[in-house]
């Protein structure tokens, strides 16, 4: 991810009522928040019980690879889920897709381009409501692949 990559993402949010934003690209991942920083948790009442021994700490979970695909947006512009406003959707969660399906439009500077899925399995989740502005590199879909 380089620095124009990030000015574009900060630039779609200015104008958004995003508060959160993280994206995630290979073992790089950009998280993004508005508001107040962190404020420390007020410290816990003092007890009268003795304290006990320190517990060994639970070993922190290990994270496991997700089981599906993400289709991520190619550029920047707004994602539409049907090729019009008054069609169906190219897909919904539940459908079956194969390589090469169209799944989405993302329109760029008047330009349509179709995103097709590079996997077959079936649509686990919409990440992107429609007519919503989409980042490079930006999550559209999970697929679990078959």
């Amino acid at each position: 991810m380089n620095l124009k990559e990030i000015r574009e993402i900060l630039e779609l949010l200015k104008g958004s009522d995003v508060s959160e934003f993280e994206l995630g690209r290979g073992d790089t991942v950009l998280k993004l928040r508005r508001g107040p920083a962190n404020v420390p948790a007020a410290p816990p009442p003092a007890s009268a019980a003795p304290p006990r021994p320190a517990e060994e700490p639970a070993a922190a979970p290990v994270p496991t690879k997700p089981t599906y695909k993400e289709i991520l947006s190619p550029i920047v512009g707004t994602f539409y889920r049907a090729p019009a406003p008054d069609a169906a959707p190219f897909v919904e969660v539940g459908t079956r897709v194969v390589k090469g399906q169209v799944l989405c439009i993302v329109e760029a500077m008047k330009i349509m381009n179709q995103i097709e899925s590079d996997t077959t399995g079936t649509i686990a989740a919409i990440i992107v409501e429609n007519a919503q502005p989409v980042a490079y590199g930006q999550a559209l879909f999970h697929i679990t692949p078959e």
